[in-house]
């Protein structure tokens, strides 16, 4: 070889150097690279959402398939907005995001889907056509939930409405439904009203600053988006008989949820308050897969299926009629209808337990728990 020919031969595999220095990790193994934007996470839920998310990303199926990089906003839109340009110049291929406000992210968003990046929204909506919505219908929540307290106490009563965080559509269009349903009947008074931020310690703190000024005496119902586990305890500490606590329509906790189970049901691990008490409730939730779910679409839409614009979940409904305990978690119970763990399996009283999907088999008890995904 003449020294031309060596020398165009280094030149060349320099050049191969260059680029494969500059391949980022994701593609030189052949991973979609997949943000996920995180806003509000002051509560259970969205920790338990966030780790069936990791878990989605991390089963076998997935985990040869996506680069998954996490970071977190807070409950400040700007701040996402900038974090949502950021990941776009990183090479983003796909965001899933849970957004602050449905309107705030929409010139980010269309930026992003202009440079060919999908973007999914899960539980809160964003309203920027070219997004990917995963969600129940929470107007359906709201006016599910008011109704039946509505029924529950004939059309008569002082109630207490806590809402959620502020600004997201999720709380306003729960919060809207529900109010719609209590206009209807003159004689429903909301006598109490909170930001109760989707947190049972906000929702304590809450309840005691309304309490501060009139007595559980006062109040006929309770209509709360959490903390409806936190409002029976609340009533027990205060000498109320369980045949006396308040209807309660509100979340899904795993706490609540014991708490509508038969008084005197045998519950390994369940003591008071977190035991028992054939509390009067509707327990309803966002599930917290939605957000796995939309990791799972956001994999298909890159990878050229066809995925719906919008992906409206069953809503979870459980009443004193339908709550089913689990005995060990597994999916085929879950599968077969139950609706409430254990103690023994689940300490938090405050943890989503509607994590149950035919659509999502790859995450399971351990995912909502630790993040660890199904064999």
């Amino acid at each position: 070889m003449g020294i031309g020919s060596k020398a165009r031969r280094l030149a060349l595999l320099a050049g191969m150097a260059v680029c494969v220095c500059g391949t980022s990790a994701a593609e030189a193994a052949g991973k979609h690279k997949i943000f996920l934007s995180m806003s509000f996470i002051g509560n259970d839920w969205q920790a338990e959402a966030a780790n069936m998310l990791k878990a989605m990303a991390s089963h076998k199926s997935m985990a040869d398939k996506v680069d998954l990089q996490v970071q977190v906003a807070g409950p400040n839109a700007q701040r996402q907005i900038q974090q949502i340009n950021a990941m776009v110049q990183a090479g983003a291929e796909a965001i899933v995001i849970f957004p602050i406000s449905p309107t705030a992210l929409n010139q980010v968003v269309k930026n992003a889907c202009d440079k060919g990046v999908k973007v999914f929204a899960y539980d809160a909506e964003i309203t920027e056509p070219c997004a990917y919505n995963v969600h129940i219908d929470q107007e359906e929540a709201g006016r599910v939930t008011a109704e039946w307290l509505v029924k529950k106490l004939n059309g008569k009563g002082n109630i207490i409405a806590v809402t959620g965080v502020p600004g997201t559509s999720v709380d306003d269009l729960r919060t809207k439904a529900a109010k719609e349903v209590f206009a209807k009947h003159p004689d429903i008074k909301i006598v109490g009203e909170a930001v109760g931020m989707w947190s049972q310690a906000v929702a304590r703190t809450e309840l005691s600053k309304i309490l501060a000024t009139r007595s559980w005496d006062d109040i006929n119902g309770l209509w709360m988006q959490v903390g409806c586990f936190t409002a029976n305890s609340m009533q027990l500490e205060a000498g109320k008989k369980v045949s006396e606590l308040l209807p309660c329509a509100g979340e899904g906790s795993n706490g609540g949820r014991i708490q509508m189970l038969p008084e005197g049901t045998e519950v390994e691990g369940a003591t008071s308050p977190y035991a028992p008490l054939g509390a009067p409730r509707i327990s309803y939730a966002s599930p917290p897969y939605s957000g796995a779910l939309a990791l799972k679409l956001a994999v298909e839409a890159l990878e050229g299926k066809h995925v719906a614009k919008k992906t409206i979940l069953p809503l979870p409904v459980v009443t004193n009629e339908t709550i089913k305990l689990c005995d060990e978690g597994t999916w085929a119970e879950m599968k077969a209808g139950c609706n409430a763990f254990k103690p023994s399996l689940v300490s938090n009283p405050g943890w989503f337990a509607s994590i149950f999907s035919d659509q999502t088999p790859e995450i399971g008890l351990a995912a909502a728990l630790v993040g660890q995904p199904e064999e």
